[in-house]
């Protein structure tokens, strides 16, 4: 990749105005029954912006959440026109990681669906901070009850504010909220749609369950046409693609994985389509040869964190190595280091991965920039893995227990917690269950308190209830106790064994 970091404005926002000014026409976002040309769109999200200081008129927290739509886009960028810090909420959170998430970002505002907004309505009552609700969305109204004619006020933001609040769960399982300045989101965002080649001719299908801003101010800093897909089928996307003659397809592993499984594959066909990208997590290596093969386009992904909003490593979008994440986009250093020593390690050693550039976050809120890095601005990714001759990332293995469902991170510890407010149960652990159609699902160890030994199906089903589905329990057998080593840690690859074999467990 190019080691040049591409030009990019001072604010955020301004990725949008440059784009409105350059091609006004030109389509920004689409879907099946909608159009929303650069001009539109930069006009809208001032009038939304407008709205939004009347709303806040001293800078604070606006919270956005909702599926792919493209109400999205605007609330987004309004808020940050706004001089507001923006922060993306995953629409399909429950009530107690909902208050968490908008209690640690501390919203003031937050513009949400209206299912969102009827678990909002729970806990709302503990959020003091949260002065405003505005629904968005299919259905809704309230980006047109909020836009205004009024004159902006001029907040002064430059690229060492924060932008944004992205949450991630770290190693604890609890969400985290990084703060990621201006410039950290528009040189990402310009260093995607170098590494992804995106132009002015590319129109993009975004085939996420979520409206990701990694997707969203890429193709913007671009001055692509971005098409939303929010069917989760697979057929559905190629068709979309075909309809519109998108020219490149985002997608999740595990939905290209089902359709590369798909015995009906030779079936269908893309006729525009010239590159197929995936991420949020590992693309087996033979469903990405089944599909480069079929369609004949490259199938490639790339590798990042919340907290290097996202990208850090993309491959060859032409001739990529399947089994890589590629080599670094411009301006970003990656090394190895010894699990223990913390020695950096020659080309082909396992250790740690950390990485360094201009898209590396300020740090976590509640804490002072720096916060969450090594000496030096090091982050330590907590994944494994490898880089080989040529500045390839093979990624090996995690050090931390979350894992991806349909891309969305699922940390044991959330969903332990869940179980554990049950009377019913004395001790539980959760593991990850590889599963063909999510990637992986939640499987549950249960121990029971005494008298209550038939109780296992109706303790998952009621914390089922209270979780999303990408955390729901999958599978569970119950054990007299769990086995844990002298020094009380949990093996639990070793348990997931045990689970799916359904072999007696040692206490």
């Amino acid at each position: 990749m190019a080691d040049t970091l591409p030009e990019v404005p001072d604010r955020l926002d301004q990725l949008l105005s440059r784009a409105a000014a350059a091609h006004p026409a030109r389509p920004a976002v689409v879907t099946d029954d909608f159009t929303m040309d650069y001009a539109t769109f930069d006009a809208r999200v001032t009038a939304v912006a407008a709205g939004l200081q009347a709303l806040a008129p001293e800078p604070s927290v606006v919270a956005v959440g909702t599926v792919l739509h493209p109400d999205v886009a605007v609330a987004y960028y309004a808020a940050v026109r706004a001089g507001h810090t923006v922060a993306v909420v995953n629409p399909l959170l429950r009530e107690d990681d909902l208050l968490h998430v908008l209690g640690l970002g501390g919203a003031r505002v937050v513009l949400l669906d209206p299912a969102l907004n009827a678990r909002l309505e729970k806990v709302r009552d503990r959020l003091p901070a949260l002065r405003d609700v505005v629904l968005i969305g299919a259905g809704t109204d309230g980006l047109d009850l909020l836009a205004t004619d009024a004159p902006l006020t001029a907040h002064g933001k430059g690229p060492q504010d924060t932008a944004a609040l992205q949450f991630t769960s770290g190693t604890t399982g609890r969400p985290k909220a990084v703060r990621l300045s201006h410039r950290n989101v528009t040189v990402n965002a310009a260093q995607i749609a170098q590494a992804h080649r995106l132009d002015g001719h590319t129109v993009s299908l975004n085939h996420l369950p979520t409206y990701h801003p990694m997707h969203l101010n890429s193709a913007i800093a671009a001055g692509a046409t971005q098409v939303l897909c929010a069917s989760p089928e697979p057929y559905a996307a190629l068709m979309t693609a075909n309809r519109h003659r998108a020219t490149i397809l985002y997608s999740l592993p595990v939905r290209l994985a089902r359709l590369a499984a798909d015995p009906d594959l030779d079936s269908v066909s893309m006729t525009s389509v010239k590159r197929i990208a995936s991420g949020g997590s590992g693309l087996p290596v033979p469903a990405a040869r089944r599909l480069s093969k079929r369609f004949g386009v490259p199938v490639f992904q790339g590798y990042g964190l919340a907290e290097t909003s996202p990208l850090t490593h993309s491959d060859d979008p032409d001739r990529p190595v399947h089994g890589s994440v590629g080599t670094p986009v411009a301006g970003t250093e990656c090394r190895v280091v010894h699990l223990d020593s913390r020695a950096v390690l020659a080309p082909g050693g396992v250790g740690e991965v950390q990485l360094r550039g201009p898209q590396v976050m300020q740090g976590y809120a509640g804490g002072p920039d720096g916060t969450g890095l090594e000496p030096g601005g090091w982050l330590n990714t907590g994944d494994v893995g490898r880089i080989d001759e040529d500045g390839r990332l093979f990624l090996v293995d995690r050090l931390k227990d979350v894992f991806k469902c349909d891309n969305f991170l699922v940390a044991p510890s959330d969903v332990e917690r869940v179980l554990r407010q049950d009377e019913r149960v004395a001790d539980v652990v959760v593991v990850e269950l590889a599963d063909a159609e999510h990637g992986a699902v939640a499987g549950a160890l249960v121990v029971l308190a005494s008298g209550h030994t038939d109780a296992l199906a109706d303790v998952v089903a009621r914390a089922n209830d209270a979780l999303p589905y990408y955390q729901h329990v999958a599978d569970a057998m119950t054990l007299d106790a769990i086995p844990r080593s002298g020094n009380g840690k949990i093996q639990r690859w070793v348990l997931a064994a045990q689970l799916t074999s359904r072999l007696p467990v040692a206490g």
